[in-house]
């Protein structure tokens, strides 16, 4: 039975995932923001367990993880959780920068530089839900798809840096998905909002666990998903 740890479980791409991985029986620690959110994850994953940290403050992760039990073996890490404002370049605010970079890029990182012993003792996989934007940039997007194409390069690193400790690290790059996040875009930009024009988050878990089920020996470092179509 494997170990997971998976932040945004709540929604979207993280619940299939969730949902998914506990269908065939591993373990799973789901990262919630505060405490009202793990015993609402708690409910919704019967035999998952949570750890709490506010991945809006990733100066603080330490200090959270640092009251916790986390898990002594973790066979992935998933990386999902991640917030979007969109705007020109010419009406981002400071804030608004250091919002979306800090949950995107600088939570990733210190949640990965925290649980990293017990990645390389499993010898485990670090998988992080990137997105389109993380590949190329497009008119409104500056904030996140900087925080994303970081979020690659964190990825990039982190791969040649644990190789040697076995450790397998993969970035996913969706396309539009039909989530809670997907419908938040829409109402940004403007436009009406149809699930049916995307993806779907099962689709996109699929994904994820192809590049987590690959056999020991082989990596899929980058891999990207769109909608058909």
């Amino acid at each position: 039975m494997a170990t997971h740890v998976i932040t945004g479980a709540g929604s979207g791409i993280g619940a299939a995932l969730a949902r998914r991985l506990a269908e065939r029986g591993d373990a799973l620690w789901l990262w919630a923001r505060d405490a009202g959110r793990a015993k609402e994850l708690a409910g919704r994953f019967p035999g998952a367990r949570t750890l709490v940290g506010d991945l809006a403050e990733p100066e603080r992760l330490s200090w959270a993880l640092g009251h916790q039990s986390p898990p002594d073996r973790i066979d992935s890490l998933l990386h999902v959780a991640g917030v979007v404002d969109l705007g020109e370049i010419g009406e981002l605010t400071p804030k608004i920068w250091q919002a979306t970079l800090a949950a995107n890029l600088v939570a990733p990182a210190e949640l990965t530089r925290l649980l990293l012993p017990q990645l390389r003792a499993a010898r485990g996989h670090v998988l992080f839900v990137n997105s389109g934007a993380g590949l190329r940039a497009h008119p409104g997007w500056a904030a996140y798809a900087a925080s994303k194409h970081g979020l690659k390069a964190l990825a990039d690193a982190l791969r040649g840096e644990e190789a040697a400790n076995g450790v397998r690290v993969t970035s996913v790059y969706p396309g539009r998905t039909a989530t809670p996040m997907q419908e938040k875009v829409h109402r940004q930009e403007g436009a009406e909002y149809d699930a049916d024009r995307w993806m779907t988050a099962d689709s996109v878990a699929t994904t994820v666990l192809t590049a987590l089920d690959l056999p020991r020996g082989s990596e899929i470092t980058d891999l990207s998903v769109r909608p058909a179509g």
